[in-house]
């Protein structure tokens, strides 16, 4: 297939990338710099210039393909138009602008997949669409039939989610891979660099109560197969799971970080995990217990990435990163 891709020069998007051309599909990857269209030209990809607040640019992009991977996320201020960015900080008090942020990069999203929808409706192309763990429901072992929690520290996004799968009424084979929090390997920036940062900041690896609330993680190139797989065979409406580990206690992880950074691991109480991670605290705090089991009995997917714990104790992780966003 040709396969357009967004988020194609991402932490997960440059391994999809290879792994689409590898095994015969064509790329073409959207980008919204010049940095970016080096990248995908030196990587073998076609490229489509273009960003997520410009819809006629994600209609052009979806038209030139068989099938759309939707991967990329207004995840900073700095992807926004200046109307939108203008729109969050004037919209009202300040202690609402993170509210008003995250409303503002769901409602692109589901704009983004309804327009791939409208394209992809008349071929009945795939349509596969990252969406996170986190807004799933917490305190047991969470499959992939069940749906988000409408209470998750991540419930902004389930439109998205609710948008995409809708299209499998319009002919369109629209499936959802659902991201953990923890995709590891060289070169992240998101999750598990945040809590590091947050160590070495305050001198204490912090995790919450008792850390033994879990999260699920996956290897970075496994999650890229299980993108490649659910483009190639996944079925419409359905929901998979990118989860290799299906709960790593946040105590363990917490151990890792002290151990490599020569600092406490120190239990904090909710109030105090406000302020040692700020807007990542309901996430810490939050167990996301997550099985992968239908999605690999359906699609043959079998993590062969190291496990969250083992590729966490690597020096790599802990080298000084010129920027870990938020902080």
């Amino acid at each position: 297939m040709r396969v357009f891709v967004t988020g194609a020069t991402g932490f997960i998007g440059t391994p999809l990338v290879k792994e689409l051309l590898d095994n015969g599909h064509e790329v073409l990857g959207m980008a919204r710099t010049d940095d970016g269209a080096a990248k995908l030209t030196a990587a073998g990809a076609a490229v489509h210039r273009g960003n997520l607040a410009d819809l006629e640019s994600l209609r052009k992009g979806a038209a030139q393909a068989d099938g759309v991977i939707h991967l990329a996320y207004l995840h900073s201020m700095g992807h926004m138009s200046l109307g939108t960015r203008l729109g969050v900080l004037l919209g009202g008090s300040p202690r609402g602008i993170v509210g008003r942020f995250a409303a503002a990069g769901a409602g692109a999203d589901r704009r983004a997949i309804d327009k791939f929808g409208s394209v992809l409706a008349a071929a009945g192309g795939p349509l596969v669409v990252a969406f996170p763990t986190m807004t799933l429901a917490s305190g047991h072992l969470v499959t992939e039939r069940e749906a988000p929690d409408p209470t998750s520290p991540g419930a902004v996004r389930i439109g998205s989610e609710a948008a995409a799968l809708a299209l499998a009424a319009r002919g369109v084979r629209a499936s959802i891979v659902r991201i953990p929090p923890t995709v590891h390997g060289d070169g992240d920036k998101a999750m598990v660099p945040r809590l590091i940062a947050a160590a070495r900041k305050k001198g204490v690896a912090g995790y919450v109560g008792p850390g033994s609330n879990t999260w699920p993680a996956a290897h970075k190139g496994d999650v890229a197969r299980l993108f490649r797989l659910a483009l190639e065979d996944g079925s419409a409406g359905s929901r998979y799971h990118a989860v290799a580990d299906e709960g790593v206690p946040m105590r363990a992880i917490a151990d890792v970080i002290a151990k490599r950074l020569n600092v406490p691991a120190q239990s904090l109480t909710n109030e105090e995990a406000s302020g040692h991670f700020g807007w990542l605290a309901p996430f810490v705090a939050r167990d996301n217990h997550v099985s992968s089991e239908l999605t690999r009995k359906e699609l043959g997917w079998n993590p062969i990435g190291p496990d969250l714990l083992t590729d966490l104790d690597r020096p790599e992780y802990f080298a000084l990163l010129e920027k870990v966003e938020g902080e």
